[in-house]
């Protein structure tokens, strides 16, 4: 009996190649499931682009702590340098806003509200003529002290105010007026408030004869400032 190629019978066996292998067959399922996890773990591989170590890991942690702290500490500098220039620029004003407004931040914020505010406004020197007429008001004020110190004190700062108003300063309250003088005037503030509340005292609290000299030389002080052409560095803002 002749078998053809692929014929099968118990006459008939099959060839050897044409058999399955179980050896053969299990080997080839192992090889394909090792390629399939190779690919898998390229795939992997390829969705994670770099893997960092600890070492490296702790490095870029330092890395990032330098530069907060340095930051910090250019923080902390700009703020104490801010800091020195408003206390340098408004004197015993920036303790005054301090306490008034409760910290130092808060306080020169507001203060450097004042000088956005004064910078806004058209604030002139006196002309000659004008600087002229007010000196001689000046001195007629003064000369009525000896005998009126009380109308005297009170004259010298309604024509202190005068003066203001002809430079171009607001007609504001007296603590606006301040607020806004003390831009440009801030060493003479401490004199402007004492000689005004020393005007201003009523009744029973009348100041005395001495309290009133002080006023007026206080006040003397003020004018001899306003009076006067404004300096360069007095109409720049603090930065």
């Amino acid at each position: 009996m002749v078998c053809n190629s692929g014929q099968y019978s118990r006459d008939c066996p099959r060839s050897i190649d044409s058999v399955e292998n179980p050896v053969l067959g299990l080997r080839g399922q192992e090889a394909r499931t090792s390629t399939t996890r190779r690919r898998g773990h390229a795939a992997l591989e390829n969705a994670m682009p770099f893997h960092i170590t600890s070492s490296e890991l702790t490095i870029i942690l330092i890395v990032v702590f330098l530069l907060v702290a340095i930051a910090f500490g250019v923080y902390l500098k700009h703020r104490k340098n801010r800091t020195l220039a408003f206390r340098n620029r408004f004197g015993s004003e920036y303790d005054r806003a301090v306490l008034e407004h409760g910290s130092s931040k808060k306080a020169e914020s507001k203060l450097a509200d004042r000088e956005a505010r004064v910078e806004a406004l058209k604030i002139r020197d006196l002309g000659a003529t004008e600087r002229e007429r007010f000196v001689a008001e000046w001195q007629s004020v003064q000369s009525r002290f000896v005998d009126h110190p009380k109308a005297a004190v009170t004259e010298a700062g309604d024509l202190i105010s005068a003066i203001l108003e002809a430079r171009g300063y607001p007609s504001a309250a007296f603590e606006q007026r301040a607020a806004d003088v003390s831009v440009s005037y801030p060493r003479v503030m401490e004199d402007y408030r004492k000689a005004r509340a020393i005007a201003v005292r009523p009744g029973r609290a009348d100041a005395s004869t001495e309290e009133l000299r002080t006023a007026m030389i206080q006040y003397r002080t003020i004018f001899d400032e306003v009076i006067q052409p404004q300096k360069p560095q007095e109409n720049k803002s603090a930065a």
